[in-house]
């Protein structure tokens, strides 16, 4: 039977719970554990899909093409066994459309429909559809203790306990320990207040995790415990490090994995952290160093492209390389030029929406492809690349994307009415279509040109990647941009356009699905791997130059 292990925050938003879920998992997982992982979201949109990344960072995409919350994220690149799905991420908005759906069905025979039983019923129901066959279900809990959207969250994660027996079910709590630097002093009074607050619901905390600047002294620890009724082995200190894989360490060290193995009454041999070790020295000890410049439009927060930030980090992990990322609002390059540009050992342009800084990415395209740079385009990046080839190499004058012009002489990437999905159902959408929900998602099969730096770099000529996108490479313009010197290097299924590459550059490669999804520190990715090695041996000048046309 599945055990569950629930994490909550309190007082202040932003503490890491998602990160602290993920290293748990981890150390579970080295215990010989297989690990669930389940992200509850009190907002009231159905899923994060239509949010702004400046208000809630990047939307993770999983295997099944589910649109979720970034922390689903950190999951997958901790936890071997926790690949999400559409049972792993579950909102307000998600948890009450399926409860009035049922009303109207006539599912509760003409009662009246309240919180509680019926919306933490459905709660209680979510959980334990997405924990499956796991030994061991990780549950976060997004928000603040004592935000009102929240509550009856909690209340479902109370009755879990009240059923399932403190045998089966563990409370963690993340709270803030500030150190106010007027004072000299370290703060126990907010994480005593928001444990209160906890407890006032009818939830007792088994281990308290304590976010702080520095290590927390033995006097805090007593204290804390004393004023919570928690253990004082069960506080943990979460001090700030230098290195987020150094963490499930830091954990193991205090006794963390072994305090939830005891309460949950499992005989579990150590954790064999050694692959976390192989990482932490990789990054400590790197053998080179470059220069990445990261060209988009959400720069202002640098959570609306983590998954790709940590790709290319696991990139250098693999090459022996650390790797130094420079982000670039586009719009600047639109301002300034390309000046920024100099000196970087590679360019990455990720995916985005809407029409702000484009022509800046076009123009980055360009500066890489006419310097021989290395190039690395993700879905919007790997349409810019196309627009660029059109304008400058095809010669077809203001190509551009029907997202951004619809009245373009030549559409180069459009909307595409139809495609098929990887289980070979055909599915729709037109201009009128909703926002949610709609944009070919999720694992689809890709075809690789043998012969190409595409199969190059994955040593196969056929991979499965995630995507996120509504528009597509004009098929009509593919044999004039080939002539002009692009290659088509991978499609799909239905042939629609995978990845592009500038054959003539030394290393040019652009996807229009979204690798970084499915990269995770232990293995890396083959395109990262790839992209990182070449930016060294442009570092070092050992990288052949660009092509004369």
């Amino acid at each position: 039977m599945t055990s569950y292990v629930f994490i909550t925050g309190g007082v202040v938003s932003s503490l890491g719970k998602g990160i602290t879920s993920a290293c748990l998992g981890a150390l579970l997982e080295a215990r010989g554990l297989t690990i669930s992982m389940i992200k509850l979201d009190p907002y009231i949109n159905v899923d994060p899909g239509t949010m702004s990344p400046f208000q809630h960072g990047e939307v993770f995409v999983t295997h099944d093409g589910t649109e979720t919350d970034l922390d689903l994220g950190h999951y997958e690149r901790f936890v071997r066994t926790a690949r999400g799905g559409r049972h792993s991420n579950f909102t307000t908005g998600r948890i009450y459309e399926k409860v009035i759906a049922k009303e109207r069905r006539g599912d509760y025979l003409g009662a009246t429909v309240q919180v509680i039983p019926h919306i933490t019923d459905e709660i209680k129901r979510s959980v334990q559809k997405g924990a499956g066959e796991a030994d061991i279900c990780l549950v976060e809990i997004g928000g603040t203790v004592g935000d009102i959207e929240s509550l009856p969250f909690l209340e479902a994660i109370r009755q879990m306990g009240v059923e399932l027996g403190h045998d089966r079910v563990m409370y963690v709590h993340l709270t803030l320990v500030p150190y106010i630097s007027t004072a000299s002093e370290i703060k126990t009074k907010p994480t005593q207040h928001s444990v209160k607050e906890l407890r006032s619901i009818g939830i007792q905390p088994d281990i308290l995790v304590c976010r702080s600047e520095q290590p927390l002294p033995t006097e805090e620890r007593k204290k804390i415990a004393l004023f919570t009724n928690v253990q004082e082995k069960a506080v943990i200190s979460a001090y700030d490090a230098d290195d987020l894989y150094k963490i499930p360490a830091m954990m193991h060290e205090q006794g963390l994995d072994e305090i939830v193995v005891r309460q949950l009454g499992l005989d579990l041999p150590p954790a064999d952290l050694s692959e976390w070790q192989k990482i932490v020295d990789a990054k400590k000890n790197p053998s080179g160093e470059v220069r990445i410049a990261m060209v988009g439009k959400y720069m202002d927060l640098k959570d609306s492209y983590i998954s790709l930030v940590e790709a290319l980090q696991h990139g250098g992990i693999h090459t022996g390389t650390r790797v130094n990322i420079e982000f670039i609002e586009s719009r600047d390059i639109e301002v300034n030029g390309t000046d920024c540009l100099q000196g970087m050992d590679g360019i990455v342009v990720p995916g985005g929406f809407g029409d702000r800084g484009i022509e800046g990415k076009i123009e980055t395209v360009r500066f890489a492809r006419e310097h021989g740079i290395p190039y690395l385009g993700i879905c919007l990046g790997m349409q810019v690349a196309v627009i660029e080839a059109a304008r400058n190499l095809a010669g077809l004058e203001d190509a551009m994307s029907t997202e951004f012009d619809r009245d373009t002489p030549h559409p180069v990437v459009a909307l595409i009415t139809e495609w098929q999905t990887e289980a070979g159902s055909v599915e729709q959408r037109n201009e009128e279509s909703d926002l949610g929900g709609t944009m070919r998602l999720g694992a689809q099969q890709v075809k690789l040109a043998a012969g190409s730096l595409a199969a190059e770099s994955y040593g196969a000529t056929t991979i499965e990647e995630r995507h996120r996108h509504r528009y597509e490479v004009n098929n009509n313009y593919r044999d004039q941009l080939e002539q002009a010197g692009v290659r088509f290097s991978g499609t799909s299924v239905d042939d629609l356009v995978e990845m592009v590459e500038i054959p003539g550059h030394p290393w040019f490669l652009a996807s229009q699905f979204h690798p970084e999804f499915t990269s995770n520190p232990r293995d890396g990715h083959p395109l990262f791997k790839g992209f990182i090695a070449a930016t060294r041996q442009h570092h070092d000048g050992v990288l052949p130059q660009v092509a004369e046309a």
